[in-house]
């Protein structure tokens, strides 16, 4: 039984370790935020991807309009 007890306080001990670590990031650490730019292509966002890359599909979406008018 006493080493039971051990077991249980040496748990909960370092249980608290963390605890306290976590408290201690979220109260002490600041973060920086950032601004990021991503430049994309007009081809990627109209489907016309360069050369397909093997094992993906080719887009189904091209700039031309279709022939035939949708009803």
């Amino acid at each position: 039984m006493p080493t039971l007890f051990r077991l249980l306080i040496t748990i909960l001990f370092l249980a608290g370790l963390v605890y306290a670590g976590m408290f201690a990031l979220v109260s002490f650490v600041e973060p920086q935020p950032k601004e990021r730019t991503i430049n994309v292509p007009a081809r990627e966002l109209l489907g016309e991807t360069a050369p397909t890359r093997p094992g993906l599909p080719a887009p189904n979406v091209t700039s031309t309009p279709s022939e035939t008018p949708a009803q």
